[in-house]
């Protein structure tokens, strides 16, 4: 993660619920600043105007896109027409792209053809090629969960069922991931792991499973996996390494 990497957020307003705003723009922040932040809809429309209360308040910019024709989505035209005139005005090097509509999957694989990096969020029901195009997916529900297990905690109540149980198929892709950065004793850095699963499947996060981060996701599967702490020289962290059992 490039901490000083400038992110053009585009948000497809048709297609996102206003209430992953919060949440959304917290996650964005994580990978760098949001330098240009638009939504793209037809303000005209009341299905809307839940958003308008939130956009001053996150200053997200509102673009106004009248559907011409029925049938055909205009906001997504406008949402493609920007983000081609921000990648040729270099003044970000990221983009983040929400929505759940398939329609952006070639923009995001020619964004990502210019050497920008590509943060894609939506719903559990985008389609696997918008996914795929992007550098690393993340699933909006996840984002809710994180703030109503906060508050599950406090309160006693129940948390939210995880988006994915951990699977044979789950197992086999941590355990590939760890063979190919190993070193020769088999011991691989987890940071490294960490990226060559987003390498090879981008909506992967330990949070679809109900971890935090992917240190406890690997403690979870003691069977399969051995963990060990390494101290590093005038550092206060430890470095997390993993190995296949």
């Amino acid at each position: 993660m490039i901490k000083d990497t400038k992110i053009a957020v585009l948000i497809d307003g048709d297609n996102i619920p206003s209430k992953y705003i919060s949440e959304m723009m917290e996650e964005i922040a994580k990978y760098g600043t949001p330098t240009i932040k638009r939504i793209y809809g037809d303000w005209t429309k009341p299905h809307l105007s839940k958003w308008k209360n939130v956009l001053l308040e996150n200053a997200i910019t509102p673009i106004q896109q009248y559907g011409y024709t029925t049938g055909k989505n205009a906001t997504d035209s406008a949402m493609i027409i920007d983000a081609m005139d921000i990648l040729y005005s270099e003044k970000v090097n990221g983009f983040c792209l929400v929505s759940s509509d398939s329609d952006f999957t070639k923009l995001a694989t020619r964004l990502r053809e210019a050497a920008m990096v590509v943060y894609g969020m939506g719903e559990k029901k985008t389609p696997n090629p918008f996914i795929v195009a992007c550098d690393k997916f993340i699933y909006l529900e996840i984002l809710a969960n994180d703030e109503d297990n906060d508050k599950g905690v406090k309160s006693g109540k129940k948390k939210k069922e995880n988006l994915y149980n951990i699977t044979p198929k789950v197992i086999k892709l941590l355990q590939n991931s760890v063979d190919d950065a190993a070193d020769e004793d088999g011991w691989a850095f987890l940071g490294d792991v960490g990226s060559l699963i987003l390498k090879k499947q981008p909506n992967f996060d330990s949070r679809n499973f109900g971890f935090s981060k992917l240190t406890p996701l690997f403690k979870s599967l003691g069977e399969n996996f051995e963990i060990e702490q390494r101290d590093q020289a005038n550092a206060r962290f430890k470095l997390i390494y993993v190995k296949n059992k």
